[in-house]
């Protein structure tokens, strides 16, 4: 399910902000690692189809990171990147990739697949926000 890719790319870029580029050794284990949903373990196991889709974003934003890292800047006015939390803007550099470079996703479904990750792993006002901002890009 894309959806579970998108996650996986979230992940993995997330986790870029930190220690630079992920190993392979790292990218299996978010594409086939234990996840708590509903406090419940499941695993997260994408099949080749999503795993190619969750590396075709990541290579997305590894490619194109310093544009989406200007878009963002930009459409975020009133704060200073480093105001912004590194959830909100992993899963936004995710989205705004697949919005501009994915023609095969309509772009509303990437702001609510984005809203969707931030109201799982981030603040309570984060959802608002993704969907704010990525909104911008897709109504101007």
């Amino acid at each position: 399910m894309r959806s579970d890719a998108r996650e996986a790319a979230f992940k993995i870029i997330y986790s870029e902000q930190f220690s630079g580029d992920a190993t392979a050794a790292f990218k299996r284990s978010v594409y086939g690692g234990t996840y708590t949903k509903n406090d419940k373990n499941e695993k997260l196991t994408l099949g080749e189809e999503d795993m190619a889709f969750a590396e075709r974003l990541v290579a997305l934003v590894g490619k194109h990171r310093e544009e989406l890292n200007a878009l963002l800047t930009e459409k975020i006015e009133r704060f200073s990147e480093h105001r912004i939390y590194k959830i909100d803007k992993a899963i936004m550099l995710v989205a705004l990739a697949e919005i501009l470079y994915c023609q095969d996703v309509p772009p509303v479904v990437s702001v609510s697949e984005a809203a969707a990750l931030a109201r799982k792993y981030s603040t309570e006002n984060s959802a608002g926000f993704v969907n704010g901002v990525l909104g911008g890009f897709i109504n101007s």
